[in-house]
């Protein structure tokens, strides 16, 4: 890895891992904000009780992160200026490299992230029209399986 490394995540990581999230709903022109920075604290606060997290850091910066709970991936969030190094192929292949099935959802206009799942070898298993959303938007339903 290239100066960074990836760990279980603590209470330190927190803020910098709600500001990951509320940063790319900003930088987003389709992605309503729904949410303060106090309520994506809040939510990433609640997932170690839940989910494993695991965090990209360089020194003291996160530049990323992944929570799953076994093949179920819940968040993945890699910060704006940390894309395109391999941190979200390398927090995702944590994933892979252990579960049978790995499942996620994702938004249908999220096409950076559509690209990025189906370059990993995801596969489209259901679309939404987004009336389960809490944001309203059409969704999708990745599945990556190991090939037999």
């Amino acid at each position: 890895m290239t100066g960074w490394s990836i760990a279980d995540a603590d209470e330190s990581d927190v803020c910098a891992l709600a500001r990951i999230i509320g940063d790319w709903v900003h930088e987003t022109d389709w992605m309503p904000v729904l949410h303060t920075p106090e309520d994506d604290e809040v939510f990433v606060a609640a997932l170690p009780g839940t989910h494993k997290v695991r965090v990209a850091r360089r020194g003291a910066d996160r530049l990323g992160f992944l929570a799953r709970r076994s093949g179920h991936v819940q968040a993945l969030h890699v910060a704006a200026g940390s894309r395109g190094l391999g941190i979200g192929k390398a927090l995702l292949h944590e994933v892979i490299e252990v579960e049978p099935t790995v499942e996620l959802w994702t938004f249908q206009a999220n096409l950076r992230a559509l690209t990025f799942y189906r370059r990993e070898g995801f596969q489209e298993a259901e679309r939404t029209d987004g009336s389960g959303t809490d944001e309203g938007l059409p969704d999708v339903r990745l599945i990556w399986r190991h090939k037999t």
